[in-house]
């Protein structure tokens, strides 16, 4: 839960001038991790699964949500009707964001015993086997866990095998246990994304500041960030420093200099700024950017030209010879400039040699969605405002793929009722010609290969994303053999969010996706880069896989709500990571290619 008080620390010279408490206001990611955390225990407790589905969608609509809802209430404004946000949630939210205490999260917090929830994060167990092992014998802590871990009650526990009762031993024997508490968490991109837009905006508005920019793993885009780095260049180094340091969304300050300060977010991020000059900004931007191994490997190639190349520029004999900007720094050791994204020592550099740097996707490139869901099944928007919103983002088509029957809890569609959609599809289409509406499902994946509906249906849609849903806990050679055998299918169009990962929270199923991508590119089938925070799935080494292997991709936001479809951007940004290219991404043709792609 969030602490109830934020203090300030302002230090000079070494001595604290000050300090003062003041309320925490949380952000929309805490939010949505308190929605999430209810929705857990409300499992754990074996609540009603529409209830807990109910904290689950709202936890990703705020997580979601473009603003924030903490401006909202400090603006003394009234919450604004989000969809899918009813008025008991809406006043949890609410509460949430005042950081007044839930009497449903102390009622839950009473009843269930602490150590059932860190449970939940072991590969294998989730709350309702957590809420099982705590039934048959008796668990209620990470040591009652252990031991039956290690005299095999685990396995005569029904649906539990020796798989998992290995996995909780290598859990638990794991020193990351323990020492993962004492150590910051590094927060989604998108979680950080929120405060790193408001920071820079603020930084820009301090008088004399000329140039502002995010540097470090933030810039490269990377799915998790531990802190932020800003550079700026100012004609009054000290005064932008003291200016930062009483920002409002500081908390504590660890350090105070006349060009670089590190701070401490009452979020609890940590924020790192730097002052410097003009002639060493792109020197300065390149070196904190990094990766350490990207800046290690220009260094060197620096070195073989006689050059020395630091944070303050590109110097031979003792003169700066560049520095001013990246580009400058690159040139000087004849390279081209080299994307952000692509600086961690992964082939890039000797890619830029050979002029072999990929031209990257872009957010501009992509003309449509490919997976979005309605109020049909688990979505919070109408088949109509889904639509809108496409048109608002000036896309040239988008699919509506709402879950198929298998996925009981969301609702998920029976023929019927997908004949149905279909039928309100065409109607609708007539009433928007200036977007192609795709008539899809996600339909599931079943244990044996097959797909959750007939074919007879399926082949009256325009798309088809397949996905894993039940029945992860296969072995690698069956899960592997029972997407390929869905593949074979020619119906099948994309593999949704492929490794089933959920960051932080669920580790990937084993599957050797290097014989699924081959299987992709050879039966004309797409991988999904699956949009969502919690997922970013396909990660940026598999991406690279796809275009090494020839493989192609679709960059979906798997949205369920009007808002998520601004997600977009953290696919692109792991599919750049990635080294894809426009040529690589199935929604970026256009809409007069879409349908020819999609039809094997």
């Amino acid at each position: 839960m969030i602490n109830d008080l934020a203090y300030r620390l302002h230090y000079k010279n070494g001595y604290v001038l000050d300090l003062y408490f003041e309320v925490i206001v949380a952000t929309n990611a805490e939010i949505a991790d308190s929605l999430n955390e209810i929705a857990t225990m409300l499992a754990i407790e074996g609540s009603n699964p529409f209830r807990i589905r109910a904290y689950e969608n709202a936890a990703r609509v705020i997580f979601g949500y473009p603003k924030s809802i903490e401006e909202i209430v400090n603006s003394g404004k009234s919450l604004p009707k989000i969809p899918g946000i009813g008025k008991d949630l809406e006043g949890k939210i609410l509460a949430l964001a005042e950081n007044k205490p839930l009497p449903l999260i102390r009622k839950l917090e009473k009843e269930i015993p602490k150590d059932l929830i860190g449970m939940t994060k072991i590969p294998g167990l989730g709350p309702k086997r957590v809420r099982a092992l705590h039934i048959a014998l008796g668990i209620t802590s990470f040591a009652d866990l252990a031991r039956a871990a290690r005299t095999g009650q685990i396995i005569q526990v029904r649906g539990f095998g020796e798989k998992i009762q290995n996995s909780i031993n290598i859990f638990l024997s794991n020193k990351a246990l323990n020492e993962g508490k004492s150590k910051q968490k590094r927060k989604s991109w998108y979680d950080v994304r929120e405060i790193a837009i408001r920071l820079e905006s603020q930084l820009r508005a301090i008088d004399k500041v000329k140039r502002v920019e995010i540097a470090g793993s933030y810039r490269r885009k990377k799915d998790t960030v531990g802190d932020l780095d800003f550079l700026v260049t100012s004609g009054s180094g000290q005064s932008v420093i003291e200016k930062f340091t009483k920002l409002e969304e500081v908390k504590a300050i660890t350090s105070m200099g006349t060009t670089k300060a590190t701070v401490i977010l009452k979020s609890g991020l940590q924020v790192d700024l730097r002052v410097v000059p003009e002639e060493s900004y792109g020197a300065a931007l390149h070196y904190f950017t990094g990766s350490k191994e990207h800046n290690i490997a220009i260094r060197h190639r620096g070195q073989e030209r006689g050059l020395k190349i630091n944070e303050y520029g590109v110097f031979s004999g003792g003169k700066r010879i560049a520095g001013k900007t990246e580009s400058e720094v690159f040139r000087s050791i004849n390279l081209p400039f080299i994307e952000p994204e692509l600086r961690e020592n992964n082939g890039e550099i000797e890619a830029a040699q050979t002029g072999k740097l990929p031209h990257l996707i872009g957010l501009e490139d992509i003309k449509g969605d490919l997976h979005v869901h309605t109020n049909a099944t688990d979505g919070n928007a109408t088949l109509r405002e889904m639509v809108k919103a496409a048109i608002a983002k000036k896309y040239s088509y988008i699919a509506i793929t709402d879950h198929s029957k298998r996925v009981n809890v969301a609702n998920g569609l029976s023929a019927d009722r997908l004949l149905k959609q279909i039928e309100e599809i065409d109607e609708l289409q007539i009433e928007f010609p200036s977007i192609k509406i795709l008539k899809g499902i996600e339909v599931d994946i079943l244990k044996d290969g097959s797909l959750d509906l007939p074919d007879a249906i399926l082949s009256r849609l325009d798309v088809r994303i397949c996905a894993v849903h039940y029945d992860r806990n296969m072995s690698r050679s069956q899960m592997t053999d029972r997407i390929i055998r869905a593949m074979d299918n020619p119906l099948f169009n994309v593999l949704a969010h492929p490794t089933g990962r959920l960051i932080g929270s669920r580790d990937a199923y084993e599957v050797d996706l290097e014989k699924v991508i081959i299987a992709a590119r050879d039966r004309g089938c797409y991988l999904e880069i699956n949009c969502q925070p919690m997922r970013l799935d396909l990660i940026d080494y598999h991406c690279q896989l796809c275009t090494d292997i020839g493989a192609s991709v679709s960059i979906a936001t798997d949205s369920h709500d009007v808002n998520s479809l601004d997600l977009m951007v953290l696919g692109v940004n792991q599919a750049r990571r990635g080294w894809v290219e426009k040529n690589d991404v199935l929604n970026a043709l256009s809409s007069e290619q879409i349908l020819s792609a999609l039809n094997r």
